[in-house]
Formats: C-alpha cells, sequence, structure tokens
C-alpha cells in the first residue's frame, strides 16, 4: 500500500507541475506580446523626439574661423 501511495502522490504533483507550467508558459506569451508592443511605441516616440530635436536645433552656418 505504501508503494501505491506514494505512486499516486507522485502523479498529482506531476498533473499539478504541469498545470502550473502551462500557466506559466501562458503568461510569459502575454507577456511577450506587451513587450513588442511597448517596443514599438518606444520606437515611434525616440523618432518623434530626434525629429523634435533637430527641428528645435538651431541652425548653425558654417563660417570660417576668424583668424582664416
Amino acid at each position: 500500500m505504501a508503494n501505491d501511495d506514494r505512486l499516486i502522490t507522485l502523479e498529482i504533483r506531476a498533473a499539478e507541475q504541469e498545470k502550473t507550467i502551462e500557466e506559466l508558459s501562458g503568461q510569459i506569451a502575454e507577456q511577450w506580446k506587451i513587450i513588442d508592443r511597448l517596443q514599438k511605441k518606444l520606437d515611434v516616440l525616440t523618432e518623434r523626439f530626434l525629429e523634435l530635436e533637430e527641428q528645435a536645433a538651431p541652425e548653425i552656418g558654417i563660417t570660417k574661423p576668424p583668424h582664416w
């Protein structure tokens, strides 16, 4: 009987671990979707920032130094 009880306990544990692994895998997949979406937003915001920074920068003319 002890061996049967141990076997049942191990089977229950294995089933619970399999369920947990599947749940964690689903959560990781969902988090990757969120990360991808946030990365795309960050890329767009970075591009916009660089464009605005370029527009705000004063035009510096190319001049010769005074000693020339």
